[in-house]
């Protein structure tokens, strides 16, 4: 990566990724674009380009006229907010990937995705769920990610476009707040230990999903993007995790940092039928033996981090 494109940007992921990035590769080299602007870091720390994923046309002049070499496409909508919305799902999620491949595709850019735990549904095995595996989700943002999967494979067999992704579960964050995903319980959680001593969880006792922290996410898309393409036999949709949790066992590790901190709960039958299609725990180990993905944080570690940290940034905020 020399000249890096990134849609999306003001969103979970790239929020922090772009920062990462201008740290890596240079300010000038990143260019963050969004359908929106705001008083944020990377709007102000590099290149910053408004865009809407929709409009080809503007896509591609905004990747020839900075002469990128790689696009990261983030921009979509997350599980919750897809399965409320399908069709402006359906056309941003798809629309949005078509234009970035189509771009990459006639500037040969290098290209990478996300995938997700998402992209499972009810009948594939829930238990260390493989690599290669029945994948018939039952939620659009579900049928978004299976297809994106498969469109990046065809770019890659049809024009031998160098297209990388990774299936990410749960992503928790410091930095950025919850954005309309399944698994946001589990950013709340540790927002509302810090400023309210308790949570209700909308998702219910004994639910065991995937989980990873953020900067473990942001070092293996740059880990993926930088590896060996000789290497790679899956590259669209690799299996990575850190660690598969329910709401007890986070709330456990925060009470090792905050032993009052009260979990009720309130479950959505909504948001609970999404995670109950996903996998328990999945088997990250073509990750680790094709490019060398390994995860720095588990559940104790990384709740010690987001609380310390969210307690920071609480008595800034007071300040």
């Amino acid at each position: 990566m020399n000249k890096i494109l990134v849609t999306g940007a003001l969103g979970q992921i790239g929020s922090e990724l772009v920062v990462k990035l201008r740290e890596i590769y240079g300010a000038d080299y990143v260019i963050a674009t969004d359908l929106r602007s705001s008083a944020h870091e990377i709007t102000r720390s590099g290149p910053f380009e408004l865009l809407d994923v929709t409009n080809d046309k503007a896509m591609f002049e905004i990747a020839k006229r900075y002469e990128v070499d790689t696009i990261i496409h983030l921009a979509a909508l997350l599980s919750a907010t897809a399965e409320e919305k399908p069709l402006l799902a359906w056309n941003l999620n798809m629309g949005g990937l078509m234009n970035a491949l189509e771009v990459s595709r006639v500037l040969g850019c290098q290209f990478f995705t996300p995938s997700s735990i998402g992209a499972f549904g009810p009948s594939t095995p829930k238990d260390n769920t493989p690599q290669d595996t029945i994948q018939r989700p039952n939620t659009m943002y579900g049928v978004n990610k299976v297809s994106g999967e498969l469109l990046c494979d065809y770019y890659f067999h049809k024009y031998g476009l160098d297209t990388r992704g990774l299936r990410f579960p749960g992503l928790i964050s410091y930095m950025t707040p919850p954005g309309g995903g399944t698994t946001d319980y589990a950013v709340e959680i540790y927002y509302a230990a810090v400023t309210a001593g308790r949570y209700t969880s909308y998702i219910a006792k004994d639910t065991n999903i995937d989980m990873m922290y953020m900067p473990d996410a942001l070092n293996a898309i740059i880990d993926l993007m930088e590896a060996d393409s000789c290497r790679l036999t899956h590259r669209n949709s690799f299996n990575v995790t850190a660690m598969s949790v329910d709401p007890e066992a986070i709330a456990a590790a925060i009470r090792e940092e905050l032993p009052g901190f009260i979990l009720d709960y309130d479950v959505d039958p909504k948001r609970q039928a999404i995670a109950d299609s996903w996998p328990h725990s999945i088997d990250a180990t073509a990750a680790k033996t094709e490019w060398g993905f390994h995860a720095r944080y588990d559940l104790k570690a990384m709740t010690k981090d987001m609380l310390s940290k969210l307690s920071e940034r609480q008595i800034l905020r007071k300040a």
